[in-house]
């Protein structure tokens, strides 16, 4: 009888603790911006084991753990990146594989909102089980995966050229060993009149059930983008560098005319993904400013970040975003192409938005000179690698992140109370 008392007693007070704290973090009075489920207006949102508990007004804070104040703020789904390079190492001749020209990931994505990133082919079939445990396993930052088509990855120089190491079966094997973090398969970089490399890109897709992610590279005379679309790219295989205008790669916009060309609408219209890939030299406003006028928007906003161009035109994830806005995109369609559109270009539908049971990866995002900033910032300035240079009105920047449930980045101590996660060592 005792017992039981004691039993009863214990229930009746974990009960009591467990309603003395529903939430572990409370978001007050921010701008929901969650596209997945149609929702854009002022909302709480309410945390509970690592997942969304409830989105609505008004949530009681009573006995929470933590609130954070976004009155003025927006609040959206973490944002997704899905053209970055990530594979960093001290091999100083391999570029982008284990090598200096890439970025640990949590330096750059917390600080921009970001909480899941793809590693656009950094690694191959050879050597994508050292990216893994050099770098996906290590991070804070949910780490995806493209595999390039070419084994030993993106070394650079002759390795990138090199035919007989661009192999459809051993790509989609690889793959299929990781499906939780392989997403895709990348080509990039190939320099020449010739279409294997992109035929066995597309085959390793169609092995693996993946979709593509194709960087034509450059070639003189110019490989065909009607043929691209129309021969080789399925719908849900994705075209980065969309905005691009180098010599040795055709453009989506006919220059002489302004317009897009009309196969580019029939690709989209087919289910070709556009996405931005801004990186160093293959983003133009020549080519975005008349292709948004004209109501062509790319289905997903990435950066392509890397050493050279985070110190260049493109900076970070909310630079390019801005760029869009002030191109004319609204905030909602900016979100959008940042959070749910790529979550569903890659696959995972369990990412990218705000539903009750979702992962809580969340994003709370100032805009500078916005509807709800109160002091006159004027105008912002955006250029191009061309030089070329528009100004803008908006401009975004992180307050908070939050992974997993945890806040990993709070500008201004905008949590009550303020409680700094310590990242341990390895």
């Amino acid at each position: 009888m005792v017992k039981q008392v004691v039993l009863w007693l214990f229930i009746l007070f974990a009960g009591k603790l467990a309603c003395a704290q529903p939430y572990s973090i409370v978001i007050k009075g921010g701008h929901v911006i969650d596209p997945k489920n149609k929702i854009d207006g002022i909302m709480d949102v309410a945390i509970r084991d690592g997942k969304i508990s409830k989105v609505e007004k008004n949530i009681d804070t009573q006995g929470v753990a933590q609130v954070v104040d976004a009155k003025g703020l927006y609040v959206t789904p973490g944002l997704i990146d899905i053209h970055t390079h990530v594979f960093f190492g001290t091999n100083p001749d391999q570029a982008y594989s284990n090598g200096p020209n890439a970025l640990p990931p949590d330096g750059f994505t917390f600080r921009n909102g970001v909480t899941t990133i793809v590693d656009a082919g950094c690694s191959g079939w050879r050597d994508f089980p050292t990216f893994k445990s050099q770098t996906i396993d290590r991070s804070q930052t949910r780490v995806l995966a493209l595999l390039n088509i070419v084994g030993s990855g993106m070394r650079g120089g002759k390795v990138e050229q090199n035919l007989d190491d661009m192999d459809a079966r051993l790509t989609a094997d690889m793959a299929k060993q990781y499906p939780d973090l392989v997403v895709g398969v990348k080509l990039a970089h190939y320099s020449g009149y010739n279409w294997t490399p992109t035929e066995r890109a597309a085959e390793a897709g169609k092995l693996a059930n993946l979709p593509v992610m194709i960087d034509f590279g450059g070639s003189t005379p110019m490989l065909s983008l009607e043929e691209l679309f129309t021969k080789y790219l399925r719908p849900g295989d994705i075209y980065t560098h969309c905005f691009g205008q180098l010599k040795t790669r055709e453009p989506i916009l006919d220059v002489a005319t302004g317009k897009v060309k009309p196969f580019v609408w029939e690709a989209q219209k087919k289910g070709v993904l556009f996405d931005v890939g801004y990186g160093g030299i293959s983003f133009a406003f020549s080519q975005a400013i008349p292709a948004l006028k004209s109501g062509f928007y790319p289905n997903t906003i990435s950066t392509d970040i890397h050493t050279g161009s985070m110190n260049n035109a493109m900076k970070d994830m909310l630079n390019v975003m801005s760029k869009f806005m002030a191109m004319g995109m609204d905030v909602p369609s900016v979100i959008k192409a940042s959070t749910w559109n790529p979550a569903q270009a890659i696959r995972r539908p369990e990412l990218g938005h705000l539903s009750v049971g979702a992962v809580a990866d969340i994003a709370i995002l100032n805009v500078r000179g916005g509807e709800f900033e109160v002091r006159d910032t004027g105008y912002f300035g955006f250029f191009d690698y061309t030089g070329h240079k528009i100004v803008g009105k908006q401009k975004l920047e992180c307050e908070m992140t939050i992974r997993k449930g945890k806040i990993v980045y709070d500008l201004n101590g905008i949590a009550i109370p303020v409680v700094v996660t310590q990242t341990p060592r390895s």
